[in-house]
């Protein structure tokens, strides 16, 4: 008998199945929740393809024309938008509001290139961010999964970067979910001012089986050390505590394991300098005076991609959804928000 989740994992991996094939697809938000009870709320895909442009020409919203009730799937279809908003946009273009299997759905397409070059680079910050929180993969033919690895590493660094000597393991994945959400413009309207702590708090043992590699990783290396459940220093639990070095060498360690793209930026701001490595190739490192100074510049950079990003996002929104969806979208998030505080 297959278990709950296979058949949760099946459930959900059903809409693919009326889809242009597919090289890549996760799903996210509230649908991971475990004490999601919400039957009405959105679930969220992510689709990896090829070629978006062939996609969206295979693209026929007659296959789903008799399960949909509010609107076809085939706004995007066709390379028209995706031709117009490429540039505009941070390269996924989302449909939401799609009724399959009476269920809601919004689907994000975007060209695998465009996925590896954000998971490894941070150039853009915008799905990197979303994979650095629990995902259920569905579909993965490229290993994107191995490939995201360097990416939570980084995402481990940045946020150790940005915590004191002692904190909770908690503070840690707030930290680390906190990173995709700086500048991030619909933090001022449109969110849940108390997301990353519902993110972190119902997603804990997601976070923990992510995480707990990268973390043991660290240990290994002297960056970090952490006491368990009754002070004995064994495997990660949920009251795991932590302490790390915050000396110079340790944060330009960390600095090093962050992506080239924002080691470049950081070394506009602060300054670089060179060295030689052991391979013999001449490797330029960000200057760095002190902790507070790296980890502020990375944070600025971080928050000014972020802006970009969900600026450019939101534009690209509102062209490819049309502009009722995109206010009904908007309206949705306000709601939660200001719902969040009251």
């Amino acid at each position: 008998m297959a278990s709950a989740e296979e058949v949760k994992r099946d459930e959900l991996a059903g809409f693919l199945k009326v889809l242009p094939p597919v090289e890549f697809s996760c799903v996210y938000g509230s649908t991971l929740h475990p004490n999601n009870r919400d039957k009405s709320s959105m679930v969220d895909y992510i689709l990896g393809v090829s070629d978006p442009l062939q996609w969206h020409a295979e693209f026929s919203w007659h296959v789903l024309e008799s399960q949909t009730e509010s609107r076809s799937l085939c706004f995007l279809d066709g390379p028209c938008w995706w031709g117009k908003t490429d540039e505009i946009g941070v390269g996924v273009h989302f449909n939401p509001f799609v009724t399959w299997n009476d269920k809601m759905l919004k689907y994000g397409v975007v060209r695998m290139h465009d996925l590896v070059e954000d998971v490894l680079k941070w150039d853009r910050f915008y799905l990197s961010g979303r994979l650095q929180k629990p995902v259920h993969i569905l579909l993965d033919n490229l290993d994107i999964e191995n490939v995201n690895s360097s990416n939570l590493r980084a995402a481990v660094s940045a946020a150790l970067l940005l915590l004191p000597h002692e904190f909770s393991e908690e503070d840690l994945y707030a930290k680390i979910c906190s990173l995709s959400y700086m500048g991030d413009l619909r933090m001022l309207f449109a969110e849940d001012r108390n997301k990353v702590k519902k993110i972190v708090q119902g997603q804990f043992s997601l976070f923990q089986s992510m995480y707990k590699p990268f973390l043991e990783e660290y240990e290994t290396k002297n960056m970090i050390s952490f006491s368990s459940c009754g002070g004995h220093k064994a495997n990660i639990c949920q009251n795991s505590s932590f302490d790390q070095d915050i000396d110079l060498y340790t944060t330009c360690s960390l600095v090093s394991l962050l992506p080239q793209a924002m080691r470049n930026r950081m070394g506009m701001k602060l300054g670089e300098q060179k060295r030689i490595a052991e391979s013999g190739r001449v490797v330029r490192d960000v200057k760095i005076s002190s902790r507070e100074e790296a980890a502020k510049c990375m944070q600025k950079v971080l928050r000014r991609t972020v802006m970009m990003s969900s600026a450019r996002q939101a534009v690209s929104g509102f062209l490819t959804t049309g502009g009722l969806n995109a206010v009904r979208y908007l309206g949705k998030k306000m709601a939660k928000a200001w719902k969040s505080r009251t």
